[in-house]
């Protein structure tokens, strides 16, 4: 019995490492297996089911290939996003209440000859330019002397208001929807090609009288009727053509830059400036890279405007990094942008006062050839001018009317006569042409309070890009978020199957 029992011994051990390894694969590949089968996804069962290779061979690169072709659709959609693509959707709305715009105005001539003359002649003696205190023997080289006078006064921080028509000497008349204003309602500021120009109705820094009125003020629809006498016998020969006033519909926020884009309006008329809002709004970054961040140079600009508190504006910002280069190339600036003075000193970066280049000096105009020929200098100097983030259009519809009416005539004559500028020695019999040629009236007149608004919008947001993806998964392998619930099920009873394994070889040794 004992020699039995000793054979018994010897023929039944087992190699249990042997044994739990292949039990192991088994249990493994069955919870894979269970997996494939029953997955919601497409082709995976189809491996699973298959009795032959060449079936099993078929589904796995058919699942190998949609898979390829899935993951490409779903790069593109993403990278789509990162395009970040927009559009701009189109609403028009009553927009109520609703602010006047601002207006501007300028005289056509920047001078009024009796107070410029006498300086303009020092100076002609002080450099010898043999100029006529006669104007009728002033010539197109006079002119020239005359732009070289203004910036020489400009270079030494001198005022040039006192060359310019006083608002109150022109204004005849001024109603805002029939309740009268006078010349405080305007702020002053300096054109370079106009003088000193008034814009009223700006929207100011303080809430001191004159700021932003809205169009429904005191019951009306939004009118603003002003008359003006100009006094073109008054006019500095060789400066403008033409006779009348510069005038600019813009938004309370936004500084007027009348020289291009002032609407000339002649004498001897009635004109209407009808107008109708109009305002896009873009979207920041990292859609555009719009800004409203104004620069030290640029503040310095819109603090010349007495008190108005402007917004930043991509012209204004073009015309200081244009200045900023003709400087560093010319150490003087274009005079032609006499509002543009204040740029920043790349050397002590410091914001400086500039002086202006005289006229006879083309290196200003060299510069400018230079900079605007040139991509890699304007991406040097003019890269932080990005668009505004908001802007706001007014769009214009000009008629007019012959005017002044024979009786109205009598009450400019007196208003005229009352004026501290001196009017021709032949007024008293000739006073009724002068009144005629020398008077232009103007309303901006809202015509609607219906609004167009331009909003930009993302065309591709995140739930998109999410919508775009499943319906990849789902178009060409069957997957969706419950899919991936299923994959982590299998992974979760793989890795709870091996801990199992391992505790138990750990509770055998």
């Amino acid at each position: 019995m004992a020699n039995t029992a000793a054979h018994v011994s010897i023929t039944l051990p087992a190699d249990p490492v042997v044994i739990n390894t292949e039990e192991d694969h088994i249990r493994r590949r069955s919870i894979i297996r269970e997996f494939f089968l029953n997955t919601s996804a497409h082709a995976l069962p189809g491996i699973a089911r298959s009795k032959s290779i060449h079936n099993r061979v078929f589904w796995s690169i058919s699942f190998v290939s949609f898979t390829g072709i899935m993951i490409y659709f779903i790069i593109k959609s993403i990278l789509v996003y990162f395009d970040y693509p927009t559009q701009f959707n189109l609403d028009v709305v009553e927009e109520w209440p609703q602010y006047f715009p601002a207006f501007s105005l300028c005289n056509a001539s920047p001078f009024w000859l009796d107070q410029f003359i006498g300086p303009f002649l020092n100076y002609s003696k002080v450099y010898n330019l043999n100029v006529s205190n006669d104007t009728t023997t002033w010539t197109t080289t006079t002119g020239i002397y005359i732009r070289n006078f203004i910036i020489d006064k400009l270079n030494r921080n001198e005022s040039i208001e006192s060359f310019s028509f006083p608002l109150s000497s022109m204004l005849y008349s001024c109603s805002f929807n029939s309740v009268p204003c006078t010349a405080a309602d305007f702020i002053p500021f300096t054109s370079s090609s106009y003088g000193i120009c008034y814009t009223f109705n700006a929207k100011l820094k303080s809430n001191r009288s004159g700021s932003v009125r809205y169009a429904n003020q005191n019951g009306a629809d939004g009118t603003l009727a002003l008359g003006f006498y100009v006094y073109s016998y008054q006019y500095v020969p060789y400066i403008r053509e033409g006779i009348g006033i510069i005038s600019l519909v813009h938004d309370n926020t936004q500084a007027p830059l009348i020289e291009t884009a002032g609407i000339q309006l002649a004498t001897e008329k009635t004109h209407k400036l009808g107008y109708k809002k109009k305002t896009t709004f873009f979207l920041s970054a990292p859609y555009t890279s719009c800004t409203k961040q104004i620069s030290p140079s640029m503040q310095a600009m819109l603090d010349s405007f007495d008190g108005a508190d402007y917004e930043y504006s991509t012209t204004i910002c073009l015309q200081l990094c244009r200045q900023t280069f003709v400087y560093d190339q010319c150490g003087c600036i274009n005079p032609q942008v006499a509002s543009a003075r204040w740029i920043m000193n790349k050397k002590t970066n410091e914001v400086v006062e500039a002086v202006f280049c005289n006229r006879t000096n083309t290196c200003y105009l060299t510069a400018m050839d230079r900079l605007l020929s040139s991509t890699v200098l304007v991406d040097n100097y003019c890269s932080d001018c990005s668009a505004q983030c908001s802007i706001t259009d007014f769009i214009i519809q000009i008629s007019s009317l012959k005017s002044p009416a024979d009786w109205q005539k009598n009450s400019i004559k007196a208003f005229v006569e009352n004026s501290t500028i001196r009017y021709p020695d032949d007024w008293s019999t000739a006073w009724g042409t002068y009144v005629t040629t020398n008077y232009v009236s103007v309303n901006i007149v809202r015509e609607t309070d219906i609004v167009e608004n331009n909003t930009q919008s993302a065309t591709t947001g995140l739930v998109d890009v999410l919508s775009n993806i499943g319906g990849q998964t789902g178009l060409w392998i069957g997957i969706s978020f419950l899919s991936i619930m299923e994959i982590i099920e299998m992974l979760y009873r793989l890795i709870r199957y091996q801990c199992q394994q391992i505790r138990l070889t750990i509770q055998r040794k």
